[in-house]
């Protein structure tokens, strides 16, 4: 799927920030937003699957979430300690954070303004879905369909991550390509859960290219911070009026089941789609059935 048309990486103005996107798709199709996840660059939407999507008709947009890849980087916060989430948990004492997942989602209208793109559909995976959701309530006329991939309402509630899940997302970050490169191999084979080799035998690759973008630690602590202290949006998620289709995994280590069932009972008029087997990852064989859920909720809510 070479054929489908590109345009590099660029920067663009948006809320204040410098945010890098990069468009696969024809400049007259329907514009696709794809939000990516805590700490995970841009292009964790890998370049085919964005093909894929391409190809069915949709102007693909994906960009660097400020304090990850090529996007404006912050300053402040230490990382995460287990006092402040025992705190926040039991005490009720708010994680203190430089930004919120609300500041995120002005990112999105921001580069959707910096487009000229007066809407878009919206997708978002894990952190990407929680900015989604964001934006669809902060900004409803910016958003035609909203797709929330892997992804939360925030409420406390919900059953937490497997303790081999949140070890890997608190665990200390690697200090060399080496180091970084095995921990992204260590990570992506709990997230994934299950044998996955056409997966596998990319991660290296993947691996060193966000290696090579650059990484930011710090930005990531603070990804995280904003997560935590933006609270529950569950009551606000009522506000939605985009069409709206939830997507889970039903292995997810990481973000369980049960908190997409609660996106989908919390959003008016949600679709729900549980694919078996999937954990918190977007495996290669899995990409069909995603992509083709995703088209079919953005077209046929044109249609409609």
């Amino acid at each position: 799927m070479n054929d489908v048309p590109h345009q590099p990486p660029q920067l663009a103005k948006a809320n204040g920030i410098e945010v890098c996107y990069e468009i696969f798709g024809a400049t007259d199709a329907e514009p696709l937003l794809l939000i990516m996840g805590l700490g995970a660059q841009m292009i964790l939407w890998d370049d085919e699957f964005c093909r894929q999507l391409a190809h069915r008709g949709f102007r693909v947009i994906r960009f660097d979430n400020r304090d990850i890849g090529h996007s404006s980087k912050f300053s402040g916060e230490k990382r995460l300690t287990a006092t402040e989430l025992f705190k926040q948990r039991f005490l009720h004492i708010p994680i203190a954070a430089p930004y919120r997942l609300q500041d995120m989602a002005n990112d999105v209208a921001g580069l959707l303004d910096a487009l000229g793109i007066a809407s878009a559909h919206i997708v978002g995976a894990s952190m990407g879905g929680m900015i989604a959701q964001e934006t669809a309530i902060l900004h409803p006329e910016r958003v035609r369909t909203l797709t929330s991939i892997m992804s939360t309402t925030g409420n406390p509630r919900l059953p937490y991550p497997t303790r081999e899940a949140a070890a890997m997302l608190m665990a200390p970050p690697p200090t060399t390509r080496e180091a970084y490169i095995a921990r992204f191999a260590q990570t992506w084979k709990v997230l994934r859960v299950g044998h996955f080799p056409q997966d596998e035998a990319k991660d290296r690759e993947r691996a060193e290219r966000s290696f090579a973008r650059g990484l930011n630690p710090a930005g990531v602590a603070r990804q995280l911070r904003a997560v935590l202290a933006s609270g529950n949006r569950r009551a606000r998620l009522r506000q939605i009026k985009a069409p709206t289709l939830v997507i889970h995994g039903s292995v997810d280590p990481l973000v369980r089941p049960a908190a997409g069932k609660d996106t989908v009972a919390a959003i008016p008029g949600a679709k729900w789609l549980l694919i078996d087997g999937m954990g918190h990852a977007l495996p290669m064989p899995m990409w069909r059935t995603i992509i083709e859920a995703i088209a079919k909720h953005a077209h046929g809510a044109k249609a409609a």
